[in-house]
C-alpha cells in the first residue's frame, strides 16, 4: 500500500517525552507520523492518543541501536510510503554515568550506539528513500555537552553528542547535492519524564537548574517541536548542517 501522496516523517524514541511532541506537531503539520520505540504496548497507547486528533499516525517498534533492526524497518516503510520526507533522529540518552578509569567497553559502546550509531543506521537506510522525497529533511540531536563535555560521569555521552555534530555536518555535506538537508537541534533542560526521579527525589536540585538559564525556566518539550517543526518546513528550505540551541540561553552560562 502506497501513501505517497502524504508527507511521511519518522521519528525515532517517540513514545515520551521530545519525542512524542515532536511527533504531534509534525502530525498537526500534515505530516503522516510514524512513532518508533522499544516499548510496544506505550507505542500503541499514544498512536491512539495521536490519532484521537486526527493524526495519520502509526508506530513501528524496533531498537535504534540494531543495525539490521533499523535498516529492515525504515527500508519497509520507505517502500510502503514509496519516499520518506522527514527523518527526525530523537531516540538517544545519557546511559547511565561512569568515569573514566572504571569506565567498562560496554558501557562505553552502549552510549555510542545509544546516540551515535543509532542516527547513523537510520540515516543511512533512509537515504534512497528521501531522494524521493518532498523537501527531504533529517534532524538530528546533539547537546551542549557536545562542547562542554559533560558533567561529571557523562564525558562519554558529551562525546557521542559530539559525533553528532559533526556527522550532521557531514551528512549535509554528502546529502546536498539532492537537495536533502541535514540539521540538529540541541535542547537544554527540558521539563520531561528524563528528569522525573530527580523532580522526586531532590526537588530543590531539579529547582536549581533554571538559574543557569537565562530565561529563568525550563523549557518545554513543545519548545522542541516547534523548532523542528520549523527545520522540516519549507520555509527551513536553505538552512542546511546548522545546529540551533534550544535551552534559554544556557549554552553562555552565567
Amino acid at each position: 500500500m502506497s501513501n505517497s501522496n502524504k508527507k511521511l516523517a519518522i521519528v525515532t524514541g517517540a513514545t515520551s517525552g521530545i519525542g512524542f511532541e515532536v511527533a504531534k506537531r509534525l502530525g498537526l503539520d500534515g505530516f503522516s507520523v510514524v512513532l518508533n520505540g522499544i516499548e510496544d504496548n506505550v507505542g500503541t497507547i499514544k498512536v491512539q492518543e495521536l490519532q484521537q486528533l486526527k493524526i495519520d499516525a502509526t508506530y513501528c517498534g524496533f531498537d535504534v541501536t540494531d543495525e539490521h533492526a533499523v535498516t529492515d524497518n525504515i527500508t519497509a516503510l520507505g517502500e510502503q510510503y514509496g519516499k520518506i520526507d522527514v527523518l527526525v533522529n530523537n531516540a538517544g540518552g545519557l546511559g547511565g554515568r561512569s568515569r573514566f578509569e572504571e569506565m567498562t567497553t560496554e558501557f562505553y559502546r552502549k552510549v555510542m550506539a545509544l546516540n551515535l550509531d543509532s542516527t547513523f543506521f537510520a540515516s543511512r537506510a533512509a537515504i534512497p528513500f528521501l531522494k524521493k522525497g518532498n523537501h527531504p529533511t533529517i534532524i538530528n540531536y546533539t547537546s551542549n555537552a557536545g562542547w562542554n563535555a559533560g558533567g561529571p560521569g557523562a564525558g562519554i555521552y558529551g562525546t557521542s553528542k559530539a559525533g553528532v555534530h559533526a556527522i550532521t555536518r557531514a551528512l549535509a555535506k554528502d546529502l546536498a547535492e539532492y537537495g536533502i538537508r541535514v540539521n540538529a537541534v540541541s535542547p537544554g533542560t527540558i521539563d520531561t519524564p528524563f528528569h522525573a526521579q530527580i523532580k522526586s527525589t531532590k526537588p530543590e536540585v531539579f529547582a536549581s537548574w533554571k538559574n543557569n538559564i537565562m530565561l529563568g525556566r525550563l523549557g518545554q518539550p513543545e519548545e522542541v517541536a516547534s523548532v523542528v517543526s520549523f527545520l522540516a518546513s519549507e520555509d527551513a528550505a536553505f538552512i542546511t548542517a546548522e545546529t540551533i540551541q534550544i535551552g534559554g540561553g544556557q549554552a553562555l552560562g552565567i
